[in-house]
């Protein structure tokens, strides 16, 4: 039987079938992806194989107040295979007997929430989860939430990076979750699998409760004391976007709802090839006097002097060392 997982806590998985019921499902301990060493062999968006243990699930159903699935889950099964992902998205694990830990899986976009304030959001976040989006090729984007927070310096602040990251080639918007319409970001998101991530804090639950127009996570407040958000989705979890109209109901699409997120790491990249994963620095490094030009201290550099120029923002060349950094530690681990 086939199906879709929707829902992992790490311990057990909500698959809904190609039938349209709700499986709730375990792996085997010595279940892994060939090739894959992760915290997690399946991940959110897999597509899976799956053997029933005792009756069939319940149907999931749809109404016109409800944007998703609804009903009880069914009863268990084994997740006995994953298709080959068309791509996926990693981080760092903190598993330090691991390497990584797979975010989701089969996505035609990730959208970062970004706040300039309350909590703020690094550049070099920023820059590692873009690095990251072009390593494994899923097209990104970044939503600027909280602008109705922000003062005239930080509305400044705002601009400055929407230029810098519209320059490059990446989609931005900038919102207010807590009151927006879903008309203003659907055409972002309609007929896509989406995954929305970020630093805990952002306001990725308060836009998913808004794009669907009822609560479907928790919402959490922002630490005064370091300006830093504080964990309320504990597990990663896919929303279908449905449009209802009359007694017709079509699919929009999917949103990956994830936990927040502290950083993204330097996993399976190597270090000559780090630039490739920088727009800006890859576009000038081919002007190099050398091929394999780490852009560091070698003469005849392009990045370099374009860095003096003023032509590739300061951020992003630190963004691009810290990277470097993450692969000169790894040699030593």
């Amino acid at each position: 039987m086939r199906g879709l997982v929707i829902k992992s806590t790490g311990s057990t998985y909500l698959v809904r079938t190609d039938e349209g019921q709700l499986l709730e499902c375990h792996i085997k301990g010595n279940f892994r992806i060939r090739g894959i060493r992760s915290t997690n062999p399946v991940a959110v968006g897999d597509y899976v194989t799956v053997s029933l243990i005792g009756e069939a699930g319940l149907t999931a159903k749809r109404s016109n107040s409800d944007s998703g699935l609804t009903g009880e889950a069914g009863p268990i099964g084994w997740i006995t295979d994953v298709e080959p992902r068309r791509n996926y998205i990693i981080r760092r694990s903190t598993n330090l007997s691991k390497d990584c830990h797979i975010i989701a899986a089969n996505l035609d976009q990730v959208a970062l929430i970004v706040t300039i304030n309350h909590p703020e959001t690094s550049t070099v976040f920023i820059d590692r989860f873009l690095a990251t989006a072009e390593a494994y090729r899923v097209p990104a984007l970044l939503i600027f939430n909280k602008v109705d927070l922000l003062n005239d310096e930080e509305l400044l602040r705002l601009q400055e990076l929407r230029e810098l990251y519209e320059s490059l080639g990446y989609q931005t918007m900038a919102l207010s979750a807590i009151s927006l319409q879903p008309a203003d970001i659907l055409p972002l998101l309609r007929g896509k699998t989406t995954l929305l991530s970020g630093n805990s804090g952002v306001g990725k639950s308060t836009l998913l409760n808004a794009l669907f127009g009822r609560e479907m996570a928790r919402t959490g407040q922002i630490s005064t004391a370091h300006n830093k958000g504080m964990h309320t989705t504990t597990f990663s979890e896919m929303y279908e976007l449905v449009e209802s109209e009359k007694s017709k109901v079509e699919s929009q699409g999917w949103i990956i709802d994830t936990p927040g997120i502290k950083g993204f790491g330097s996993f399976d990249m190597q270090r000559e090839e780090m630039s490739h994963y920088f727009r800006d620095i890859f576009r000038v490094g081919t002007e190099c006097r050398f091929g394999n030009c780490t852009h560091t201290n070698e003469p005849g550099c392009a990045v370099m002097d374009a860095l003096e120029r003023g032509e590739i923002a300061i951020s992003r060349y630190e963004s691009y060392l810290s990277l470097l950094a993450d692969c000169e530690e790894e040699k030593y681990r």
